[in-house]
C-alpha cells in the first residue's frame, strides 16, 4: 500500500507497475500481429529490458490459455523461447499475465497456498489482461474498451468480436 511517509518506495513501486504494464501492452500489441503465440514473450520481454531497471521476469509463472477450462494450453511465457509454439489462429483466446520483480526471480508460495512471495522480500508486479483473437484483429475481454488506450502506443487498434 501507498505510505506517504516513504515516497522513495512509492515511486520505485509505481515504476514497477508502470514497467509491468507496460510489459504486457507490448505482449498484446505482438500477439495483434504474431504469428506464434512464442512472439508475445519475446515482445514482453524487450519491454522489461528496455526500461532498463534491471527487473527480472518470473519465469515458473506464465500465461496460458481460456478455453472449456480457465487454464489450458497453450503456454504464454513472458520472456523468449526458442520454440515459437503454435500458430495465432482466429478462436484464440489467451490471458497474458507478467508477472516482474525488483528483486531475485526466487520464489515461495506462502502458507495459504496461494500467496507468492519472493526469496529475498523484493517487490514483485503481475499485470493480467485477457484477449481473443478473431478473424478482424484482436480484442481485450478484459478492458471496457476493448484495449484501446494500452495498445494506441503500440499503434495497434482492437476490433469487437463480430
Amino acid at each position: 500500500l501507498p505510505d506517504p511517509s516513504r515516497p522513495d518506495l512509492v515511486a520505485s513501486r509505481q515504476r514497477l507497475s508502470d514497467v509491468t504494464e507496460t510489459s504486457l501492452w507490448a505482449g498484446i500489441a505482438a500477439l495483434a500481429s504474431a504469428g506464434h503465440v512464442g512472439e508475445i514473450g519475446d515482445a514482453v520481454q524487450t519491454s522489461i529490458e528496455s526500461s532498463g531497471e534491471g527487473y527480472g521476469i518470473l519465469r515458473d509463472y506464465v500465461g496460458h490459455g481460456i478455453g472449456r477450462r480457465m487454464h489450458e494450453g497453450p503456454t504464454v511465457f513472458n520472456y523468449r523461447v526458442a520454440d515459437l509454439g503454435p500458430a495465432v489462429r482466429p478462436g484464440l483466446c489467451l490471458a497474458i499475465e507478467p508477472m516482474v520483480v525488483a528483486g531475485s526471480e526466487a520464489t515461495f508460495v506462502e502458507d495459504d497456498d496461494w500467496t507468492v512471495s519472493t526469496v529475498d522480500g523484493g517487490d514483485g508486479c503481475h499485470w493480467e489482461h485477457s484477449v481473443a483473437v478473431h478473424e478482424r484483429g484482436v480484442w481485450v475481454l478484459t478492458a471496457a474498451d476493448g484495449g484501446a488506450a494500452g495498445l494506441a502506443p503500440f499503434g495497434v487498434t482492437p476490433v469487437p468480436i463480430p
